[in-house]
């Protein structure tokens, strides 16, 4: 069952919900459609649910995710349109059919037949983005604004052999218009190799190796690897999944604000040339600093510097 999307940019974006197993005794798949008795433009009810190793697959974007259970309303199409878009909620629980519809049933599932059981529970919704692997509890995606939203407590790790990258956050949201991935509220990033990095939004990239944690007054980003401490409270940092490396690009035209170790030396005025090339080839090298070389002198305390880039 597919959701279509028209973006605003006139591209047709696409949700597709699929069942892997095929026995009965391991799920469902059934579409409860209007029955007579409803207005025209009611939707379709699709049910998935899925106990088997494979579940029931959602495909968003970059992200391919797996749950046991899964209902998608899925309105007419408009005049001209070939799909048509609308509602997922998908978490653990289960479906199944009925002998017949309980007495007095007024709902359109339990007139269709069928019964259902969302139960989210942690750690029961898997998303798979690249090397990456996520799990949260519930998700929901609407119309309205176009948004997956994965309710957490989200964890996840990324492969790599060298130094494999593991985390958390609060949410993920998917924009499908958007086709961009965030992780959502007390973000934190853990590299085995110690690097530790904060921010309140991080959008994630896996196919570009690329984590950018965005910087804001009230919700500083920051890096910590040994004490080496990079903290901004203006533009982004910039993380390369897979060397677990940092660089820092200013906000628009403005100067990047951030707090440093007083003591070494901190050289913002170099190309980024030690903390790695830019991942956006549109970028231009203006826009980057490295990471500020840091003391590890820890008499001396903290001082707050607005450096500019040149």
């Amino acid at each position: 069952m597919a959701l279509s999307r028209q973006g605003k940019d006139g591209k047709e974006r696409r949700i597709l919900v699929v069942r892997t197993g095929t026995s009965d005794d391991t799920g469902i798949y059934t579409v409860c459609s209007p029955r007579d008795d409803e207005p025209a433009d009611a939707p379709n009810v699709g049910v998935f649910s899925e106990s088997g190793p494979g579940g029931i697959r959602i495909t968003i974007d970059k992200n391919v995710i797996r749950v046991p259970l899964a209902m998608v309303t899925q309105k007419p199409p408009k005049d001209g349109q070939e799909g048509s878009d609308g509602r997922v909620e998908a978490s653990a629980g289960t479906a199944r059919f009925l002998e017949q519809a309980p007495a007095g049933a007024k709902d359109r599932l339990s007139l269709c037949g069928v019964a259902s059981q969302p139960k989210p529970v942690a750690g029961t919704v898997y998303v798979t983005q690249g090397k990456t692997r996520l799990r949260g509890q519930k998700l929901v995606y609407d119309e309205t604004d176009g948004v997956a939203r994965i309710d957490g407590p989200i964890t996840f790790r990324r492969d790599n052999d060298k130094d494999p990258l593991s985390g958390s956050s609060q949410s993920i949201e998917v924009n499908v218009d958007a086709e961009k991935t965030v992780l959502v509220g007390d973000v934190v990033l853990r590299s085995q190799g110690g690097r530790i990095s904060k921010a309140a939004r991080v959008e994630y990239d896996d196919a570009r190796n690329e984590a950018r944690l965005y910087a804001t007054q009230d919700n500083p980003a920051e890096s910590v690897k040994g004490g080496d401490v990079l903290r901004l409270t203006d533009g982004s940092i910039v993380y390369n999944l897979d060397t677990n490396e940092v660089y820092v690009v200013k906000a628009g035209e403005g100067n990047i604000s951030g707090e440093f170790q007083e003591g070494g030396e901190t050289d913002l005025s170099a190309t980024a040339s030690s903390s790695g090339p830019s991942a956006d080839p549109h970028k231009s090298r203006a826009d980057e600093v490295p990471t500020p070389k840091v003391s590890t002198d820890t008499a001396t305390p903290p001082v707050k510097m607005t450096p500019s880039v040149k």
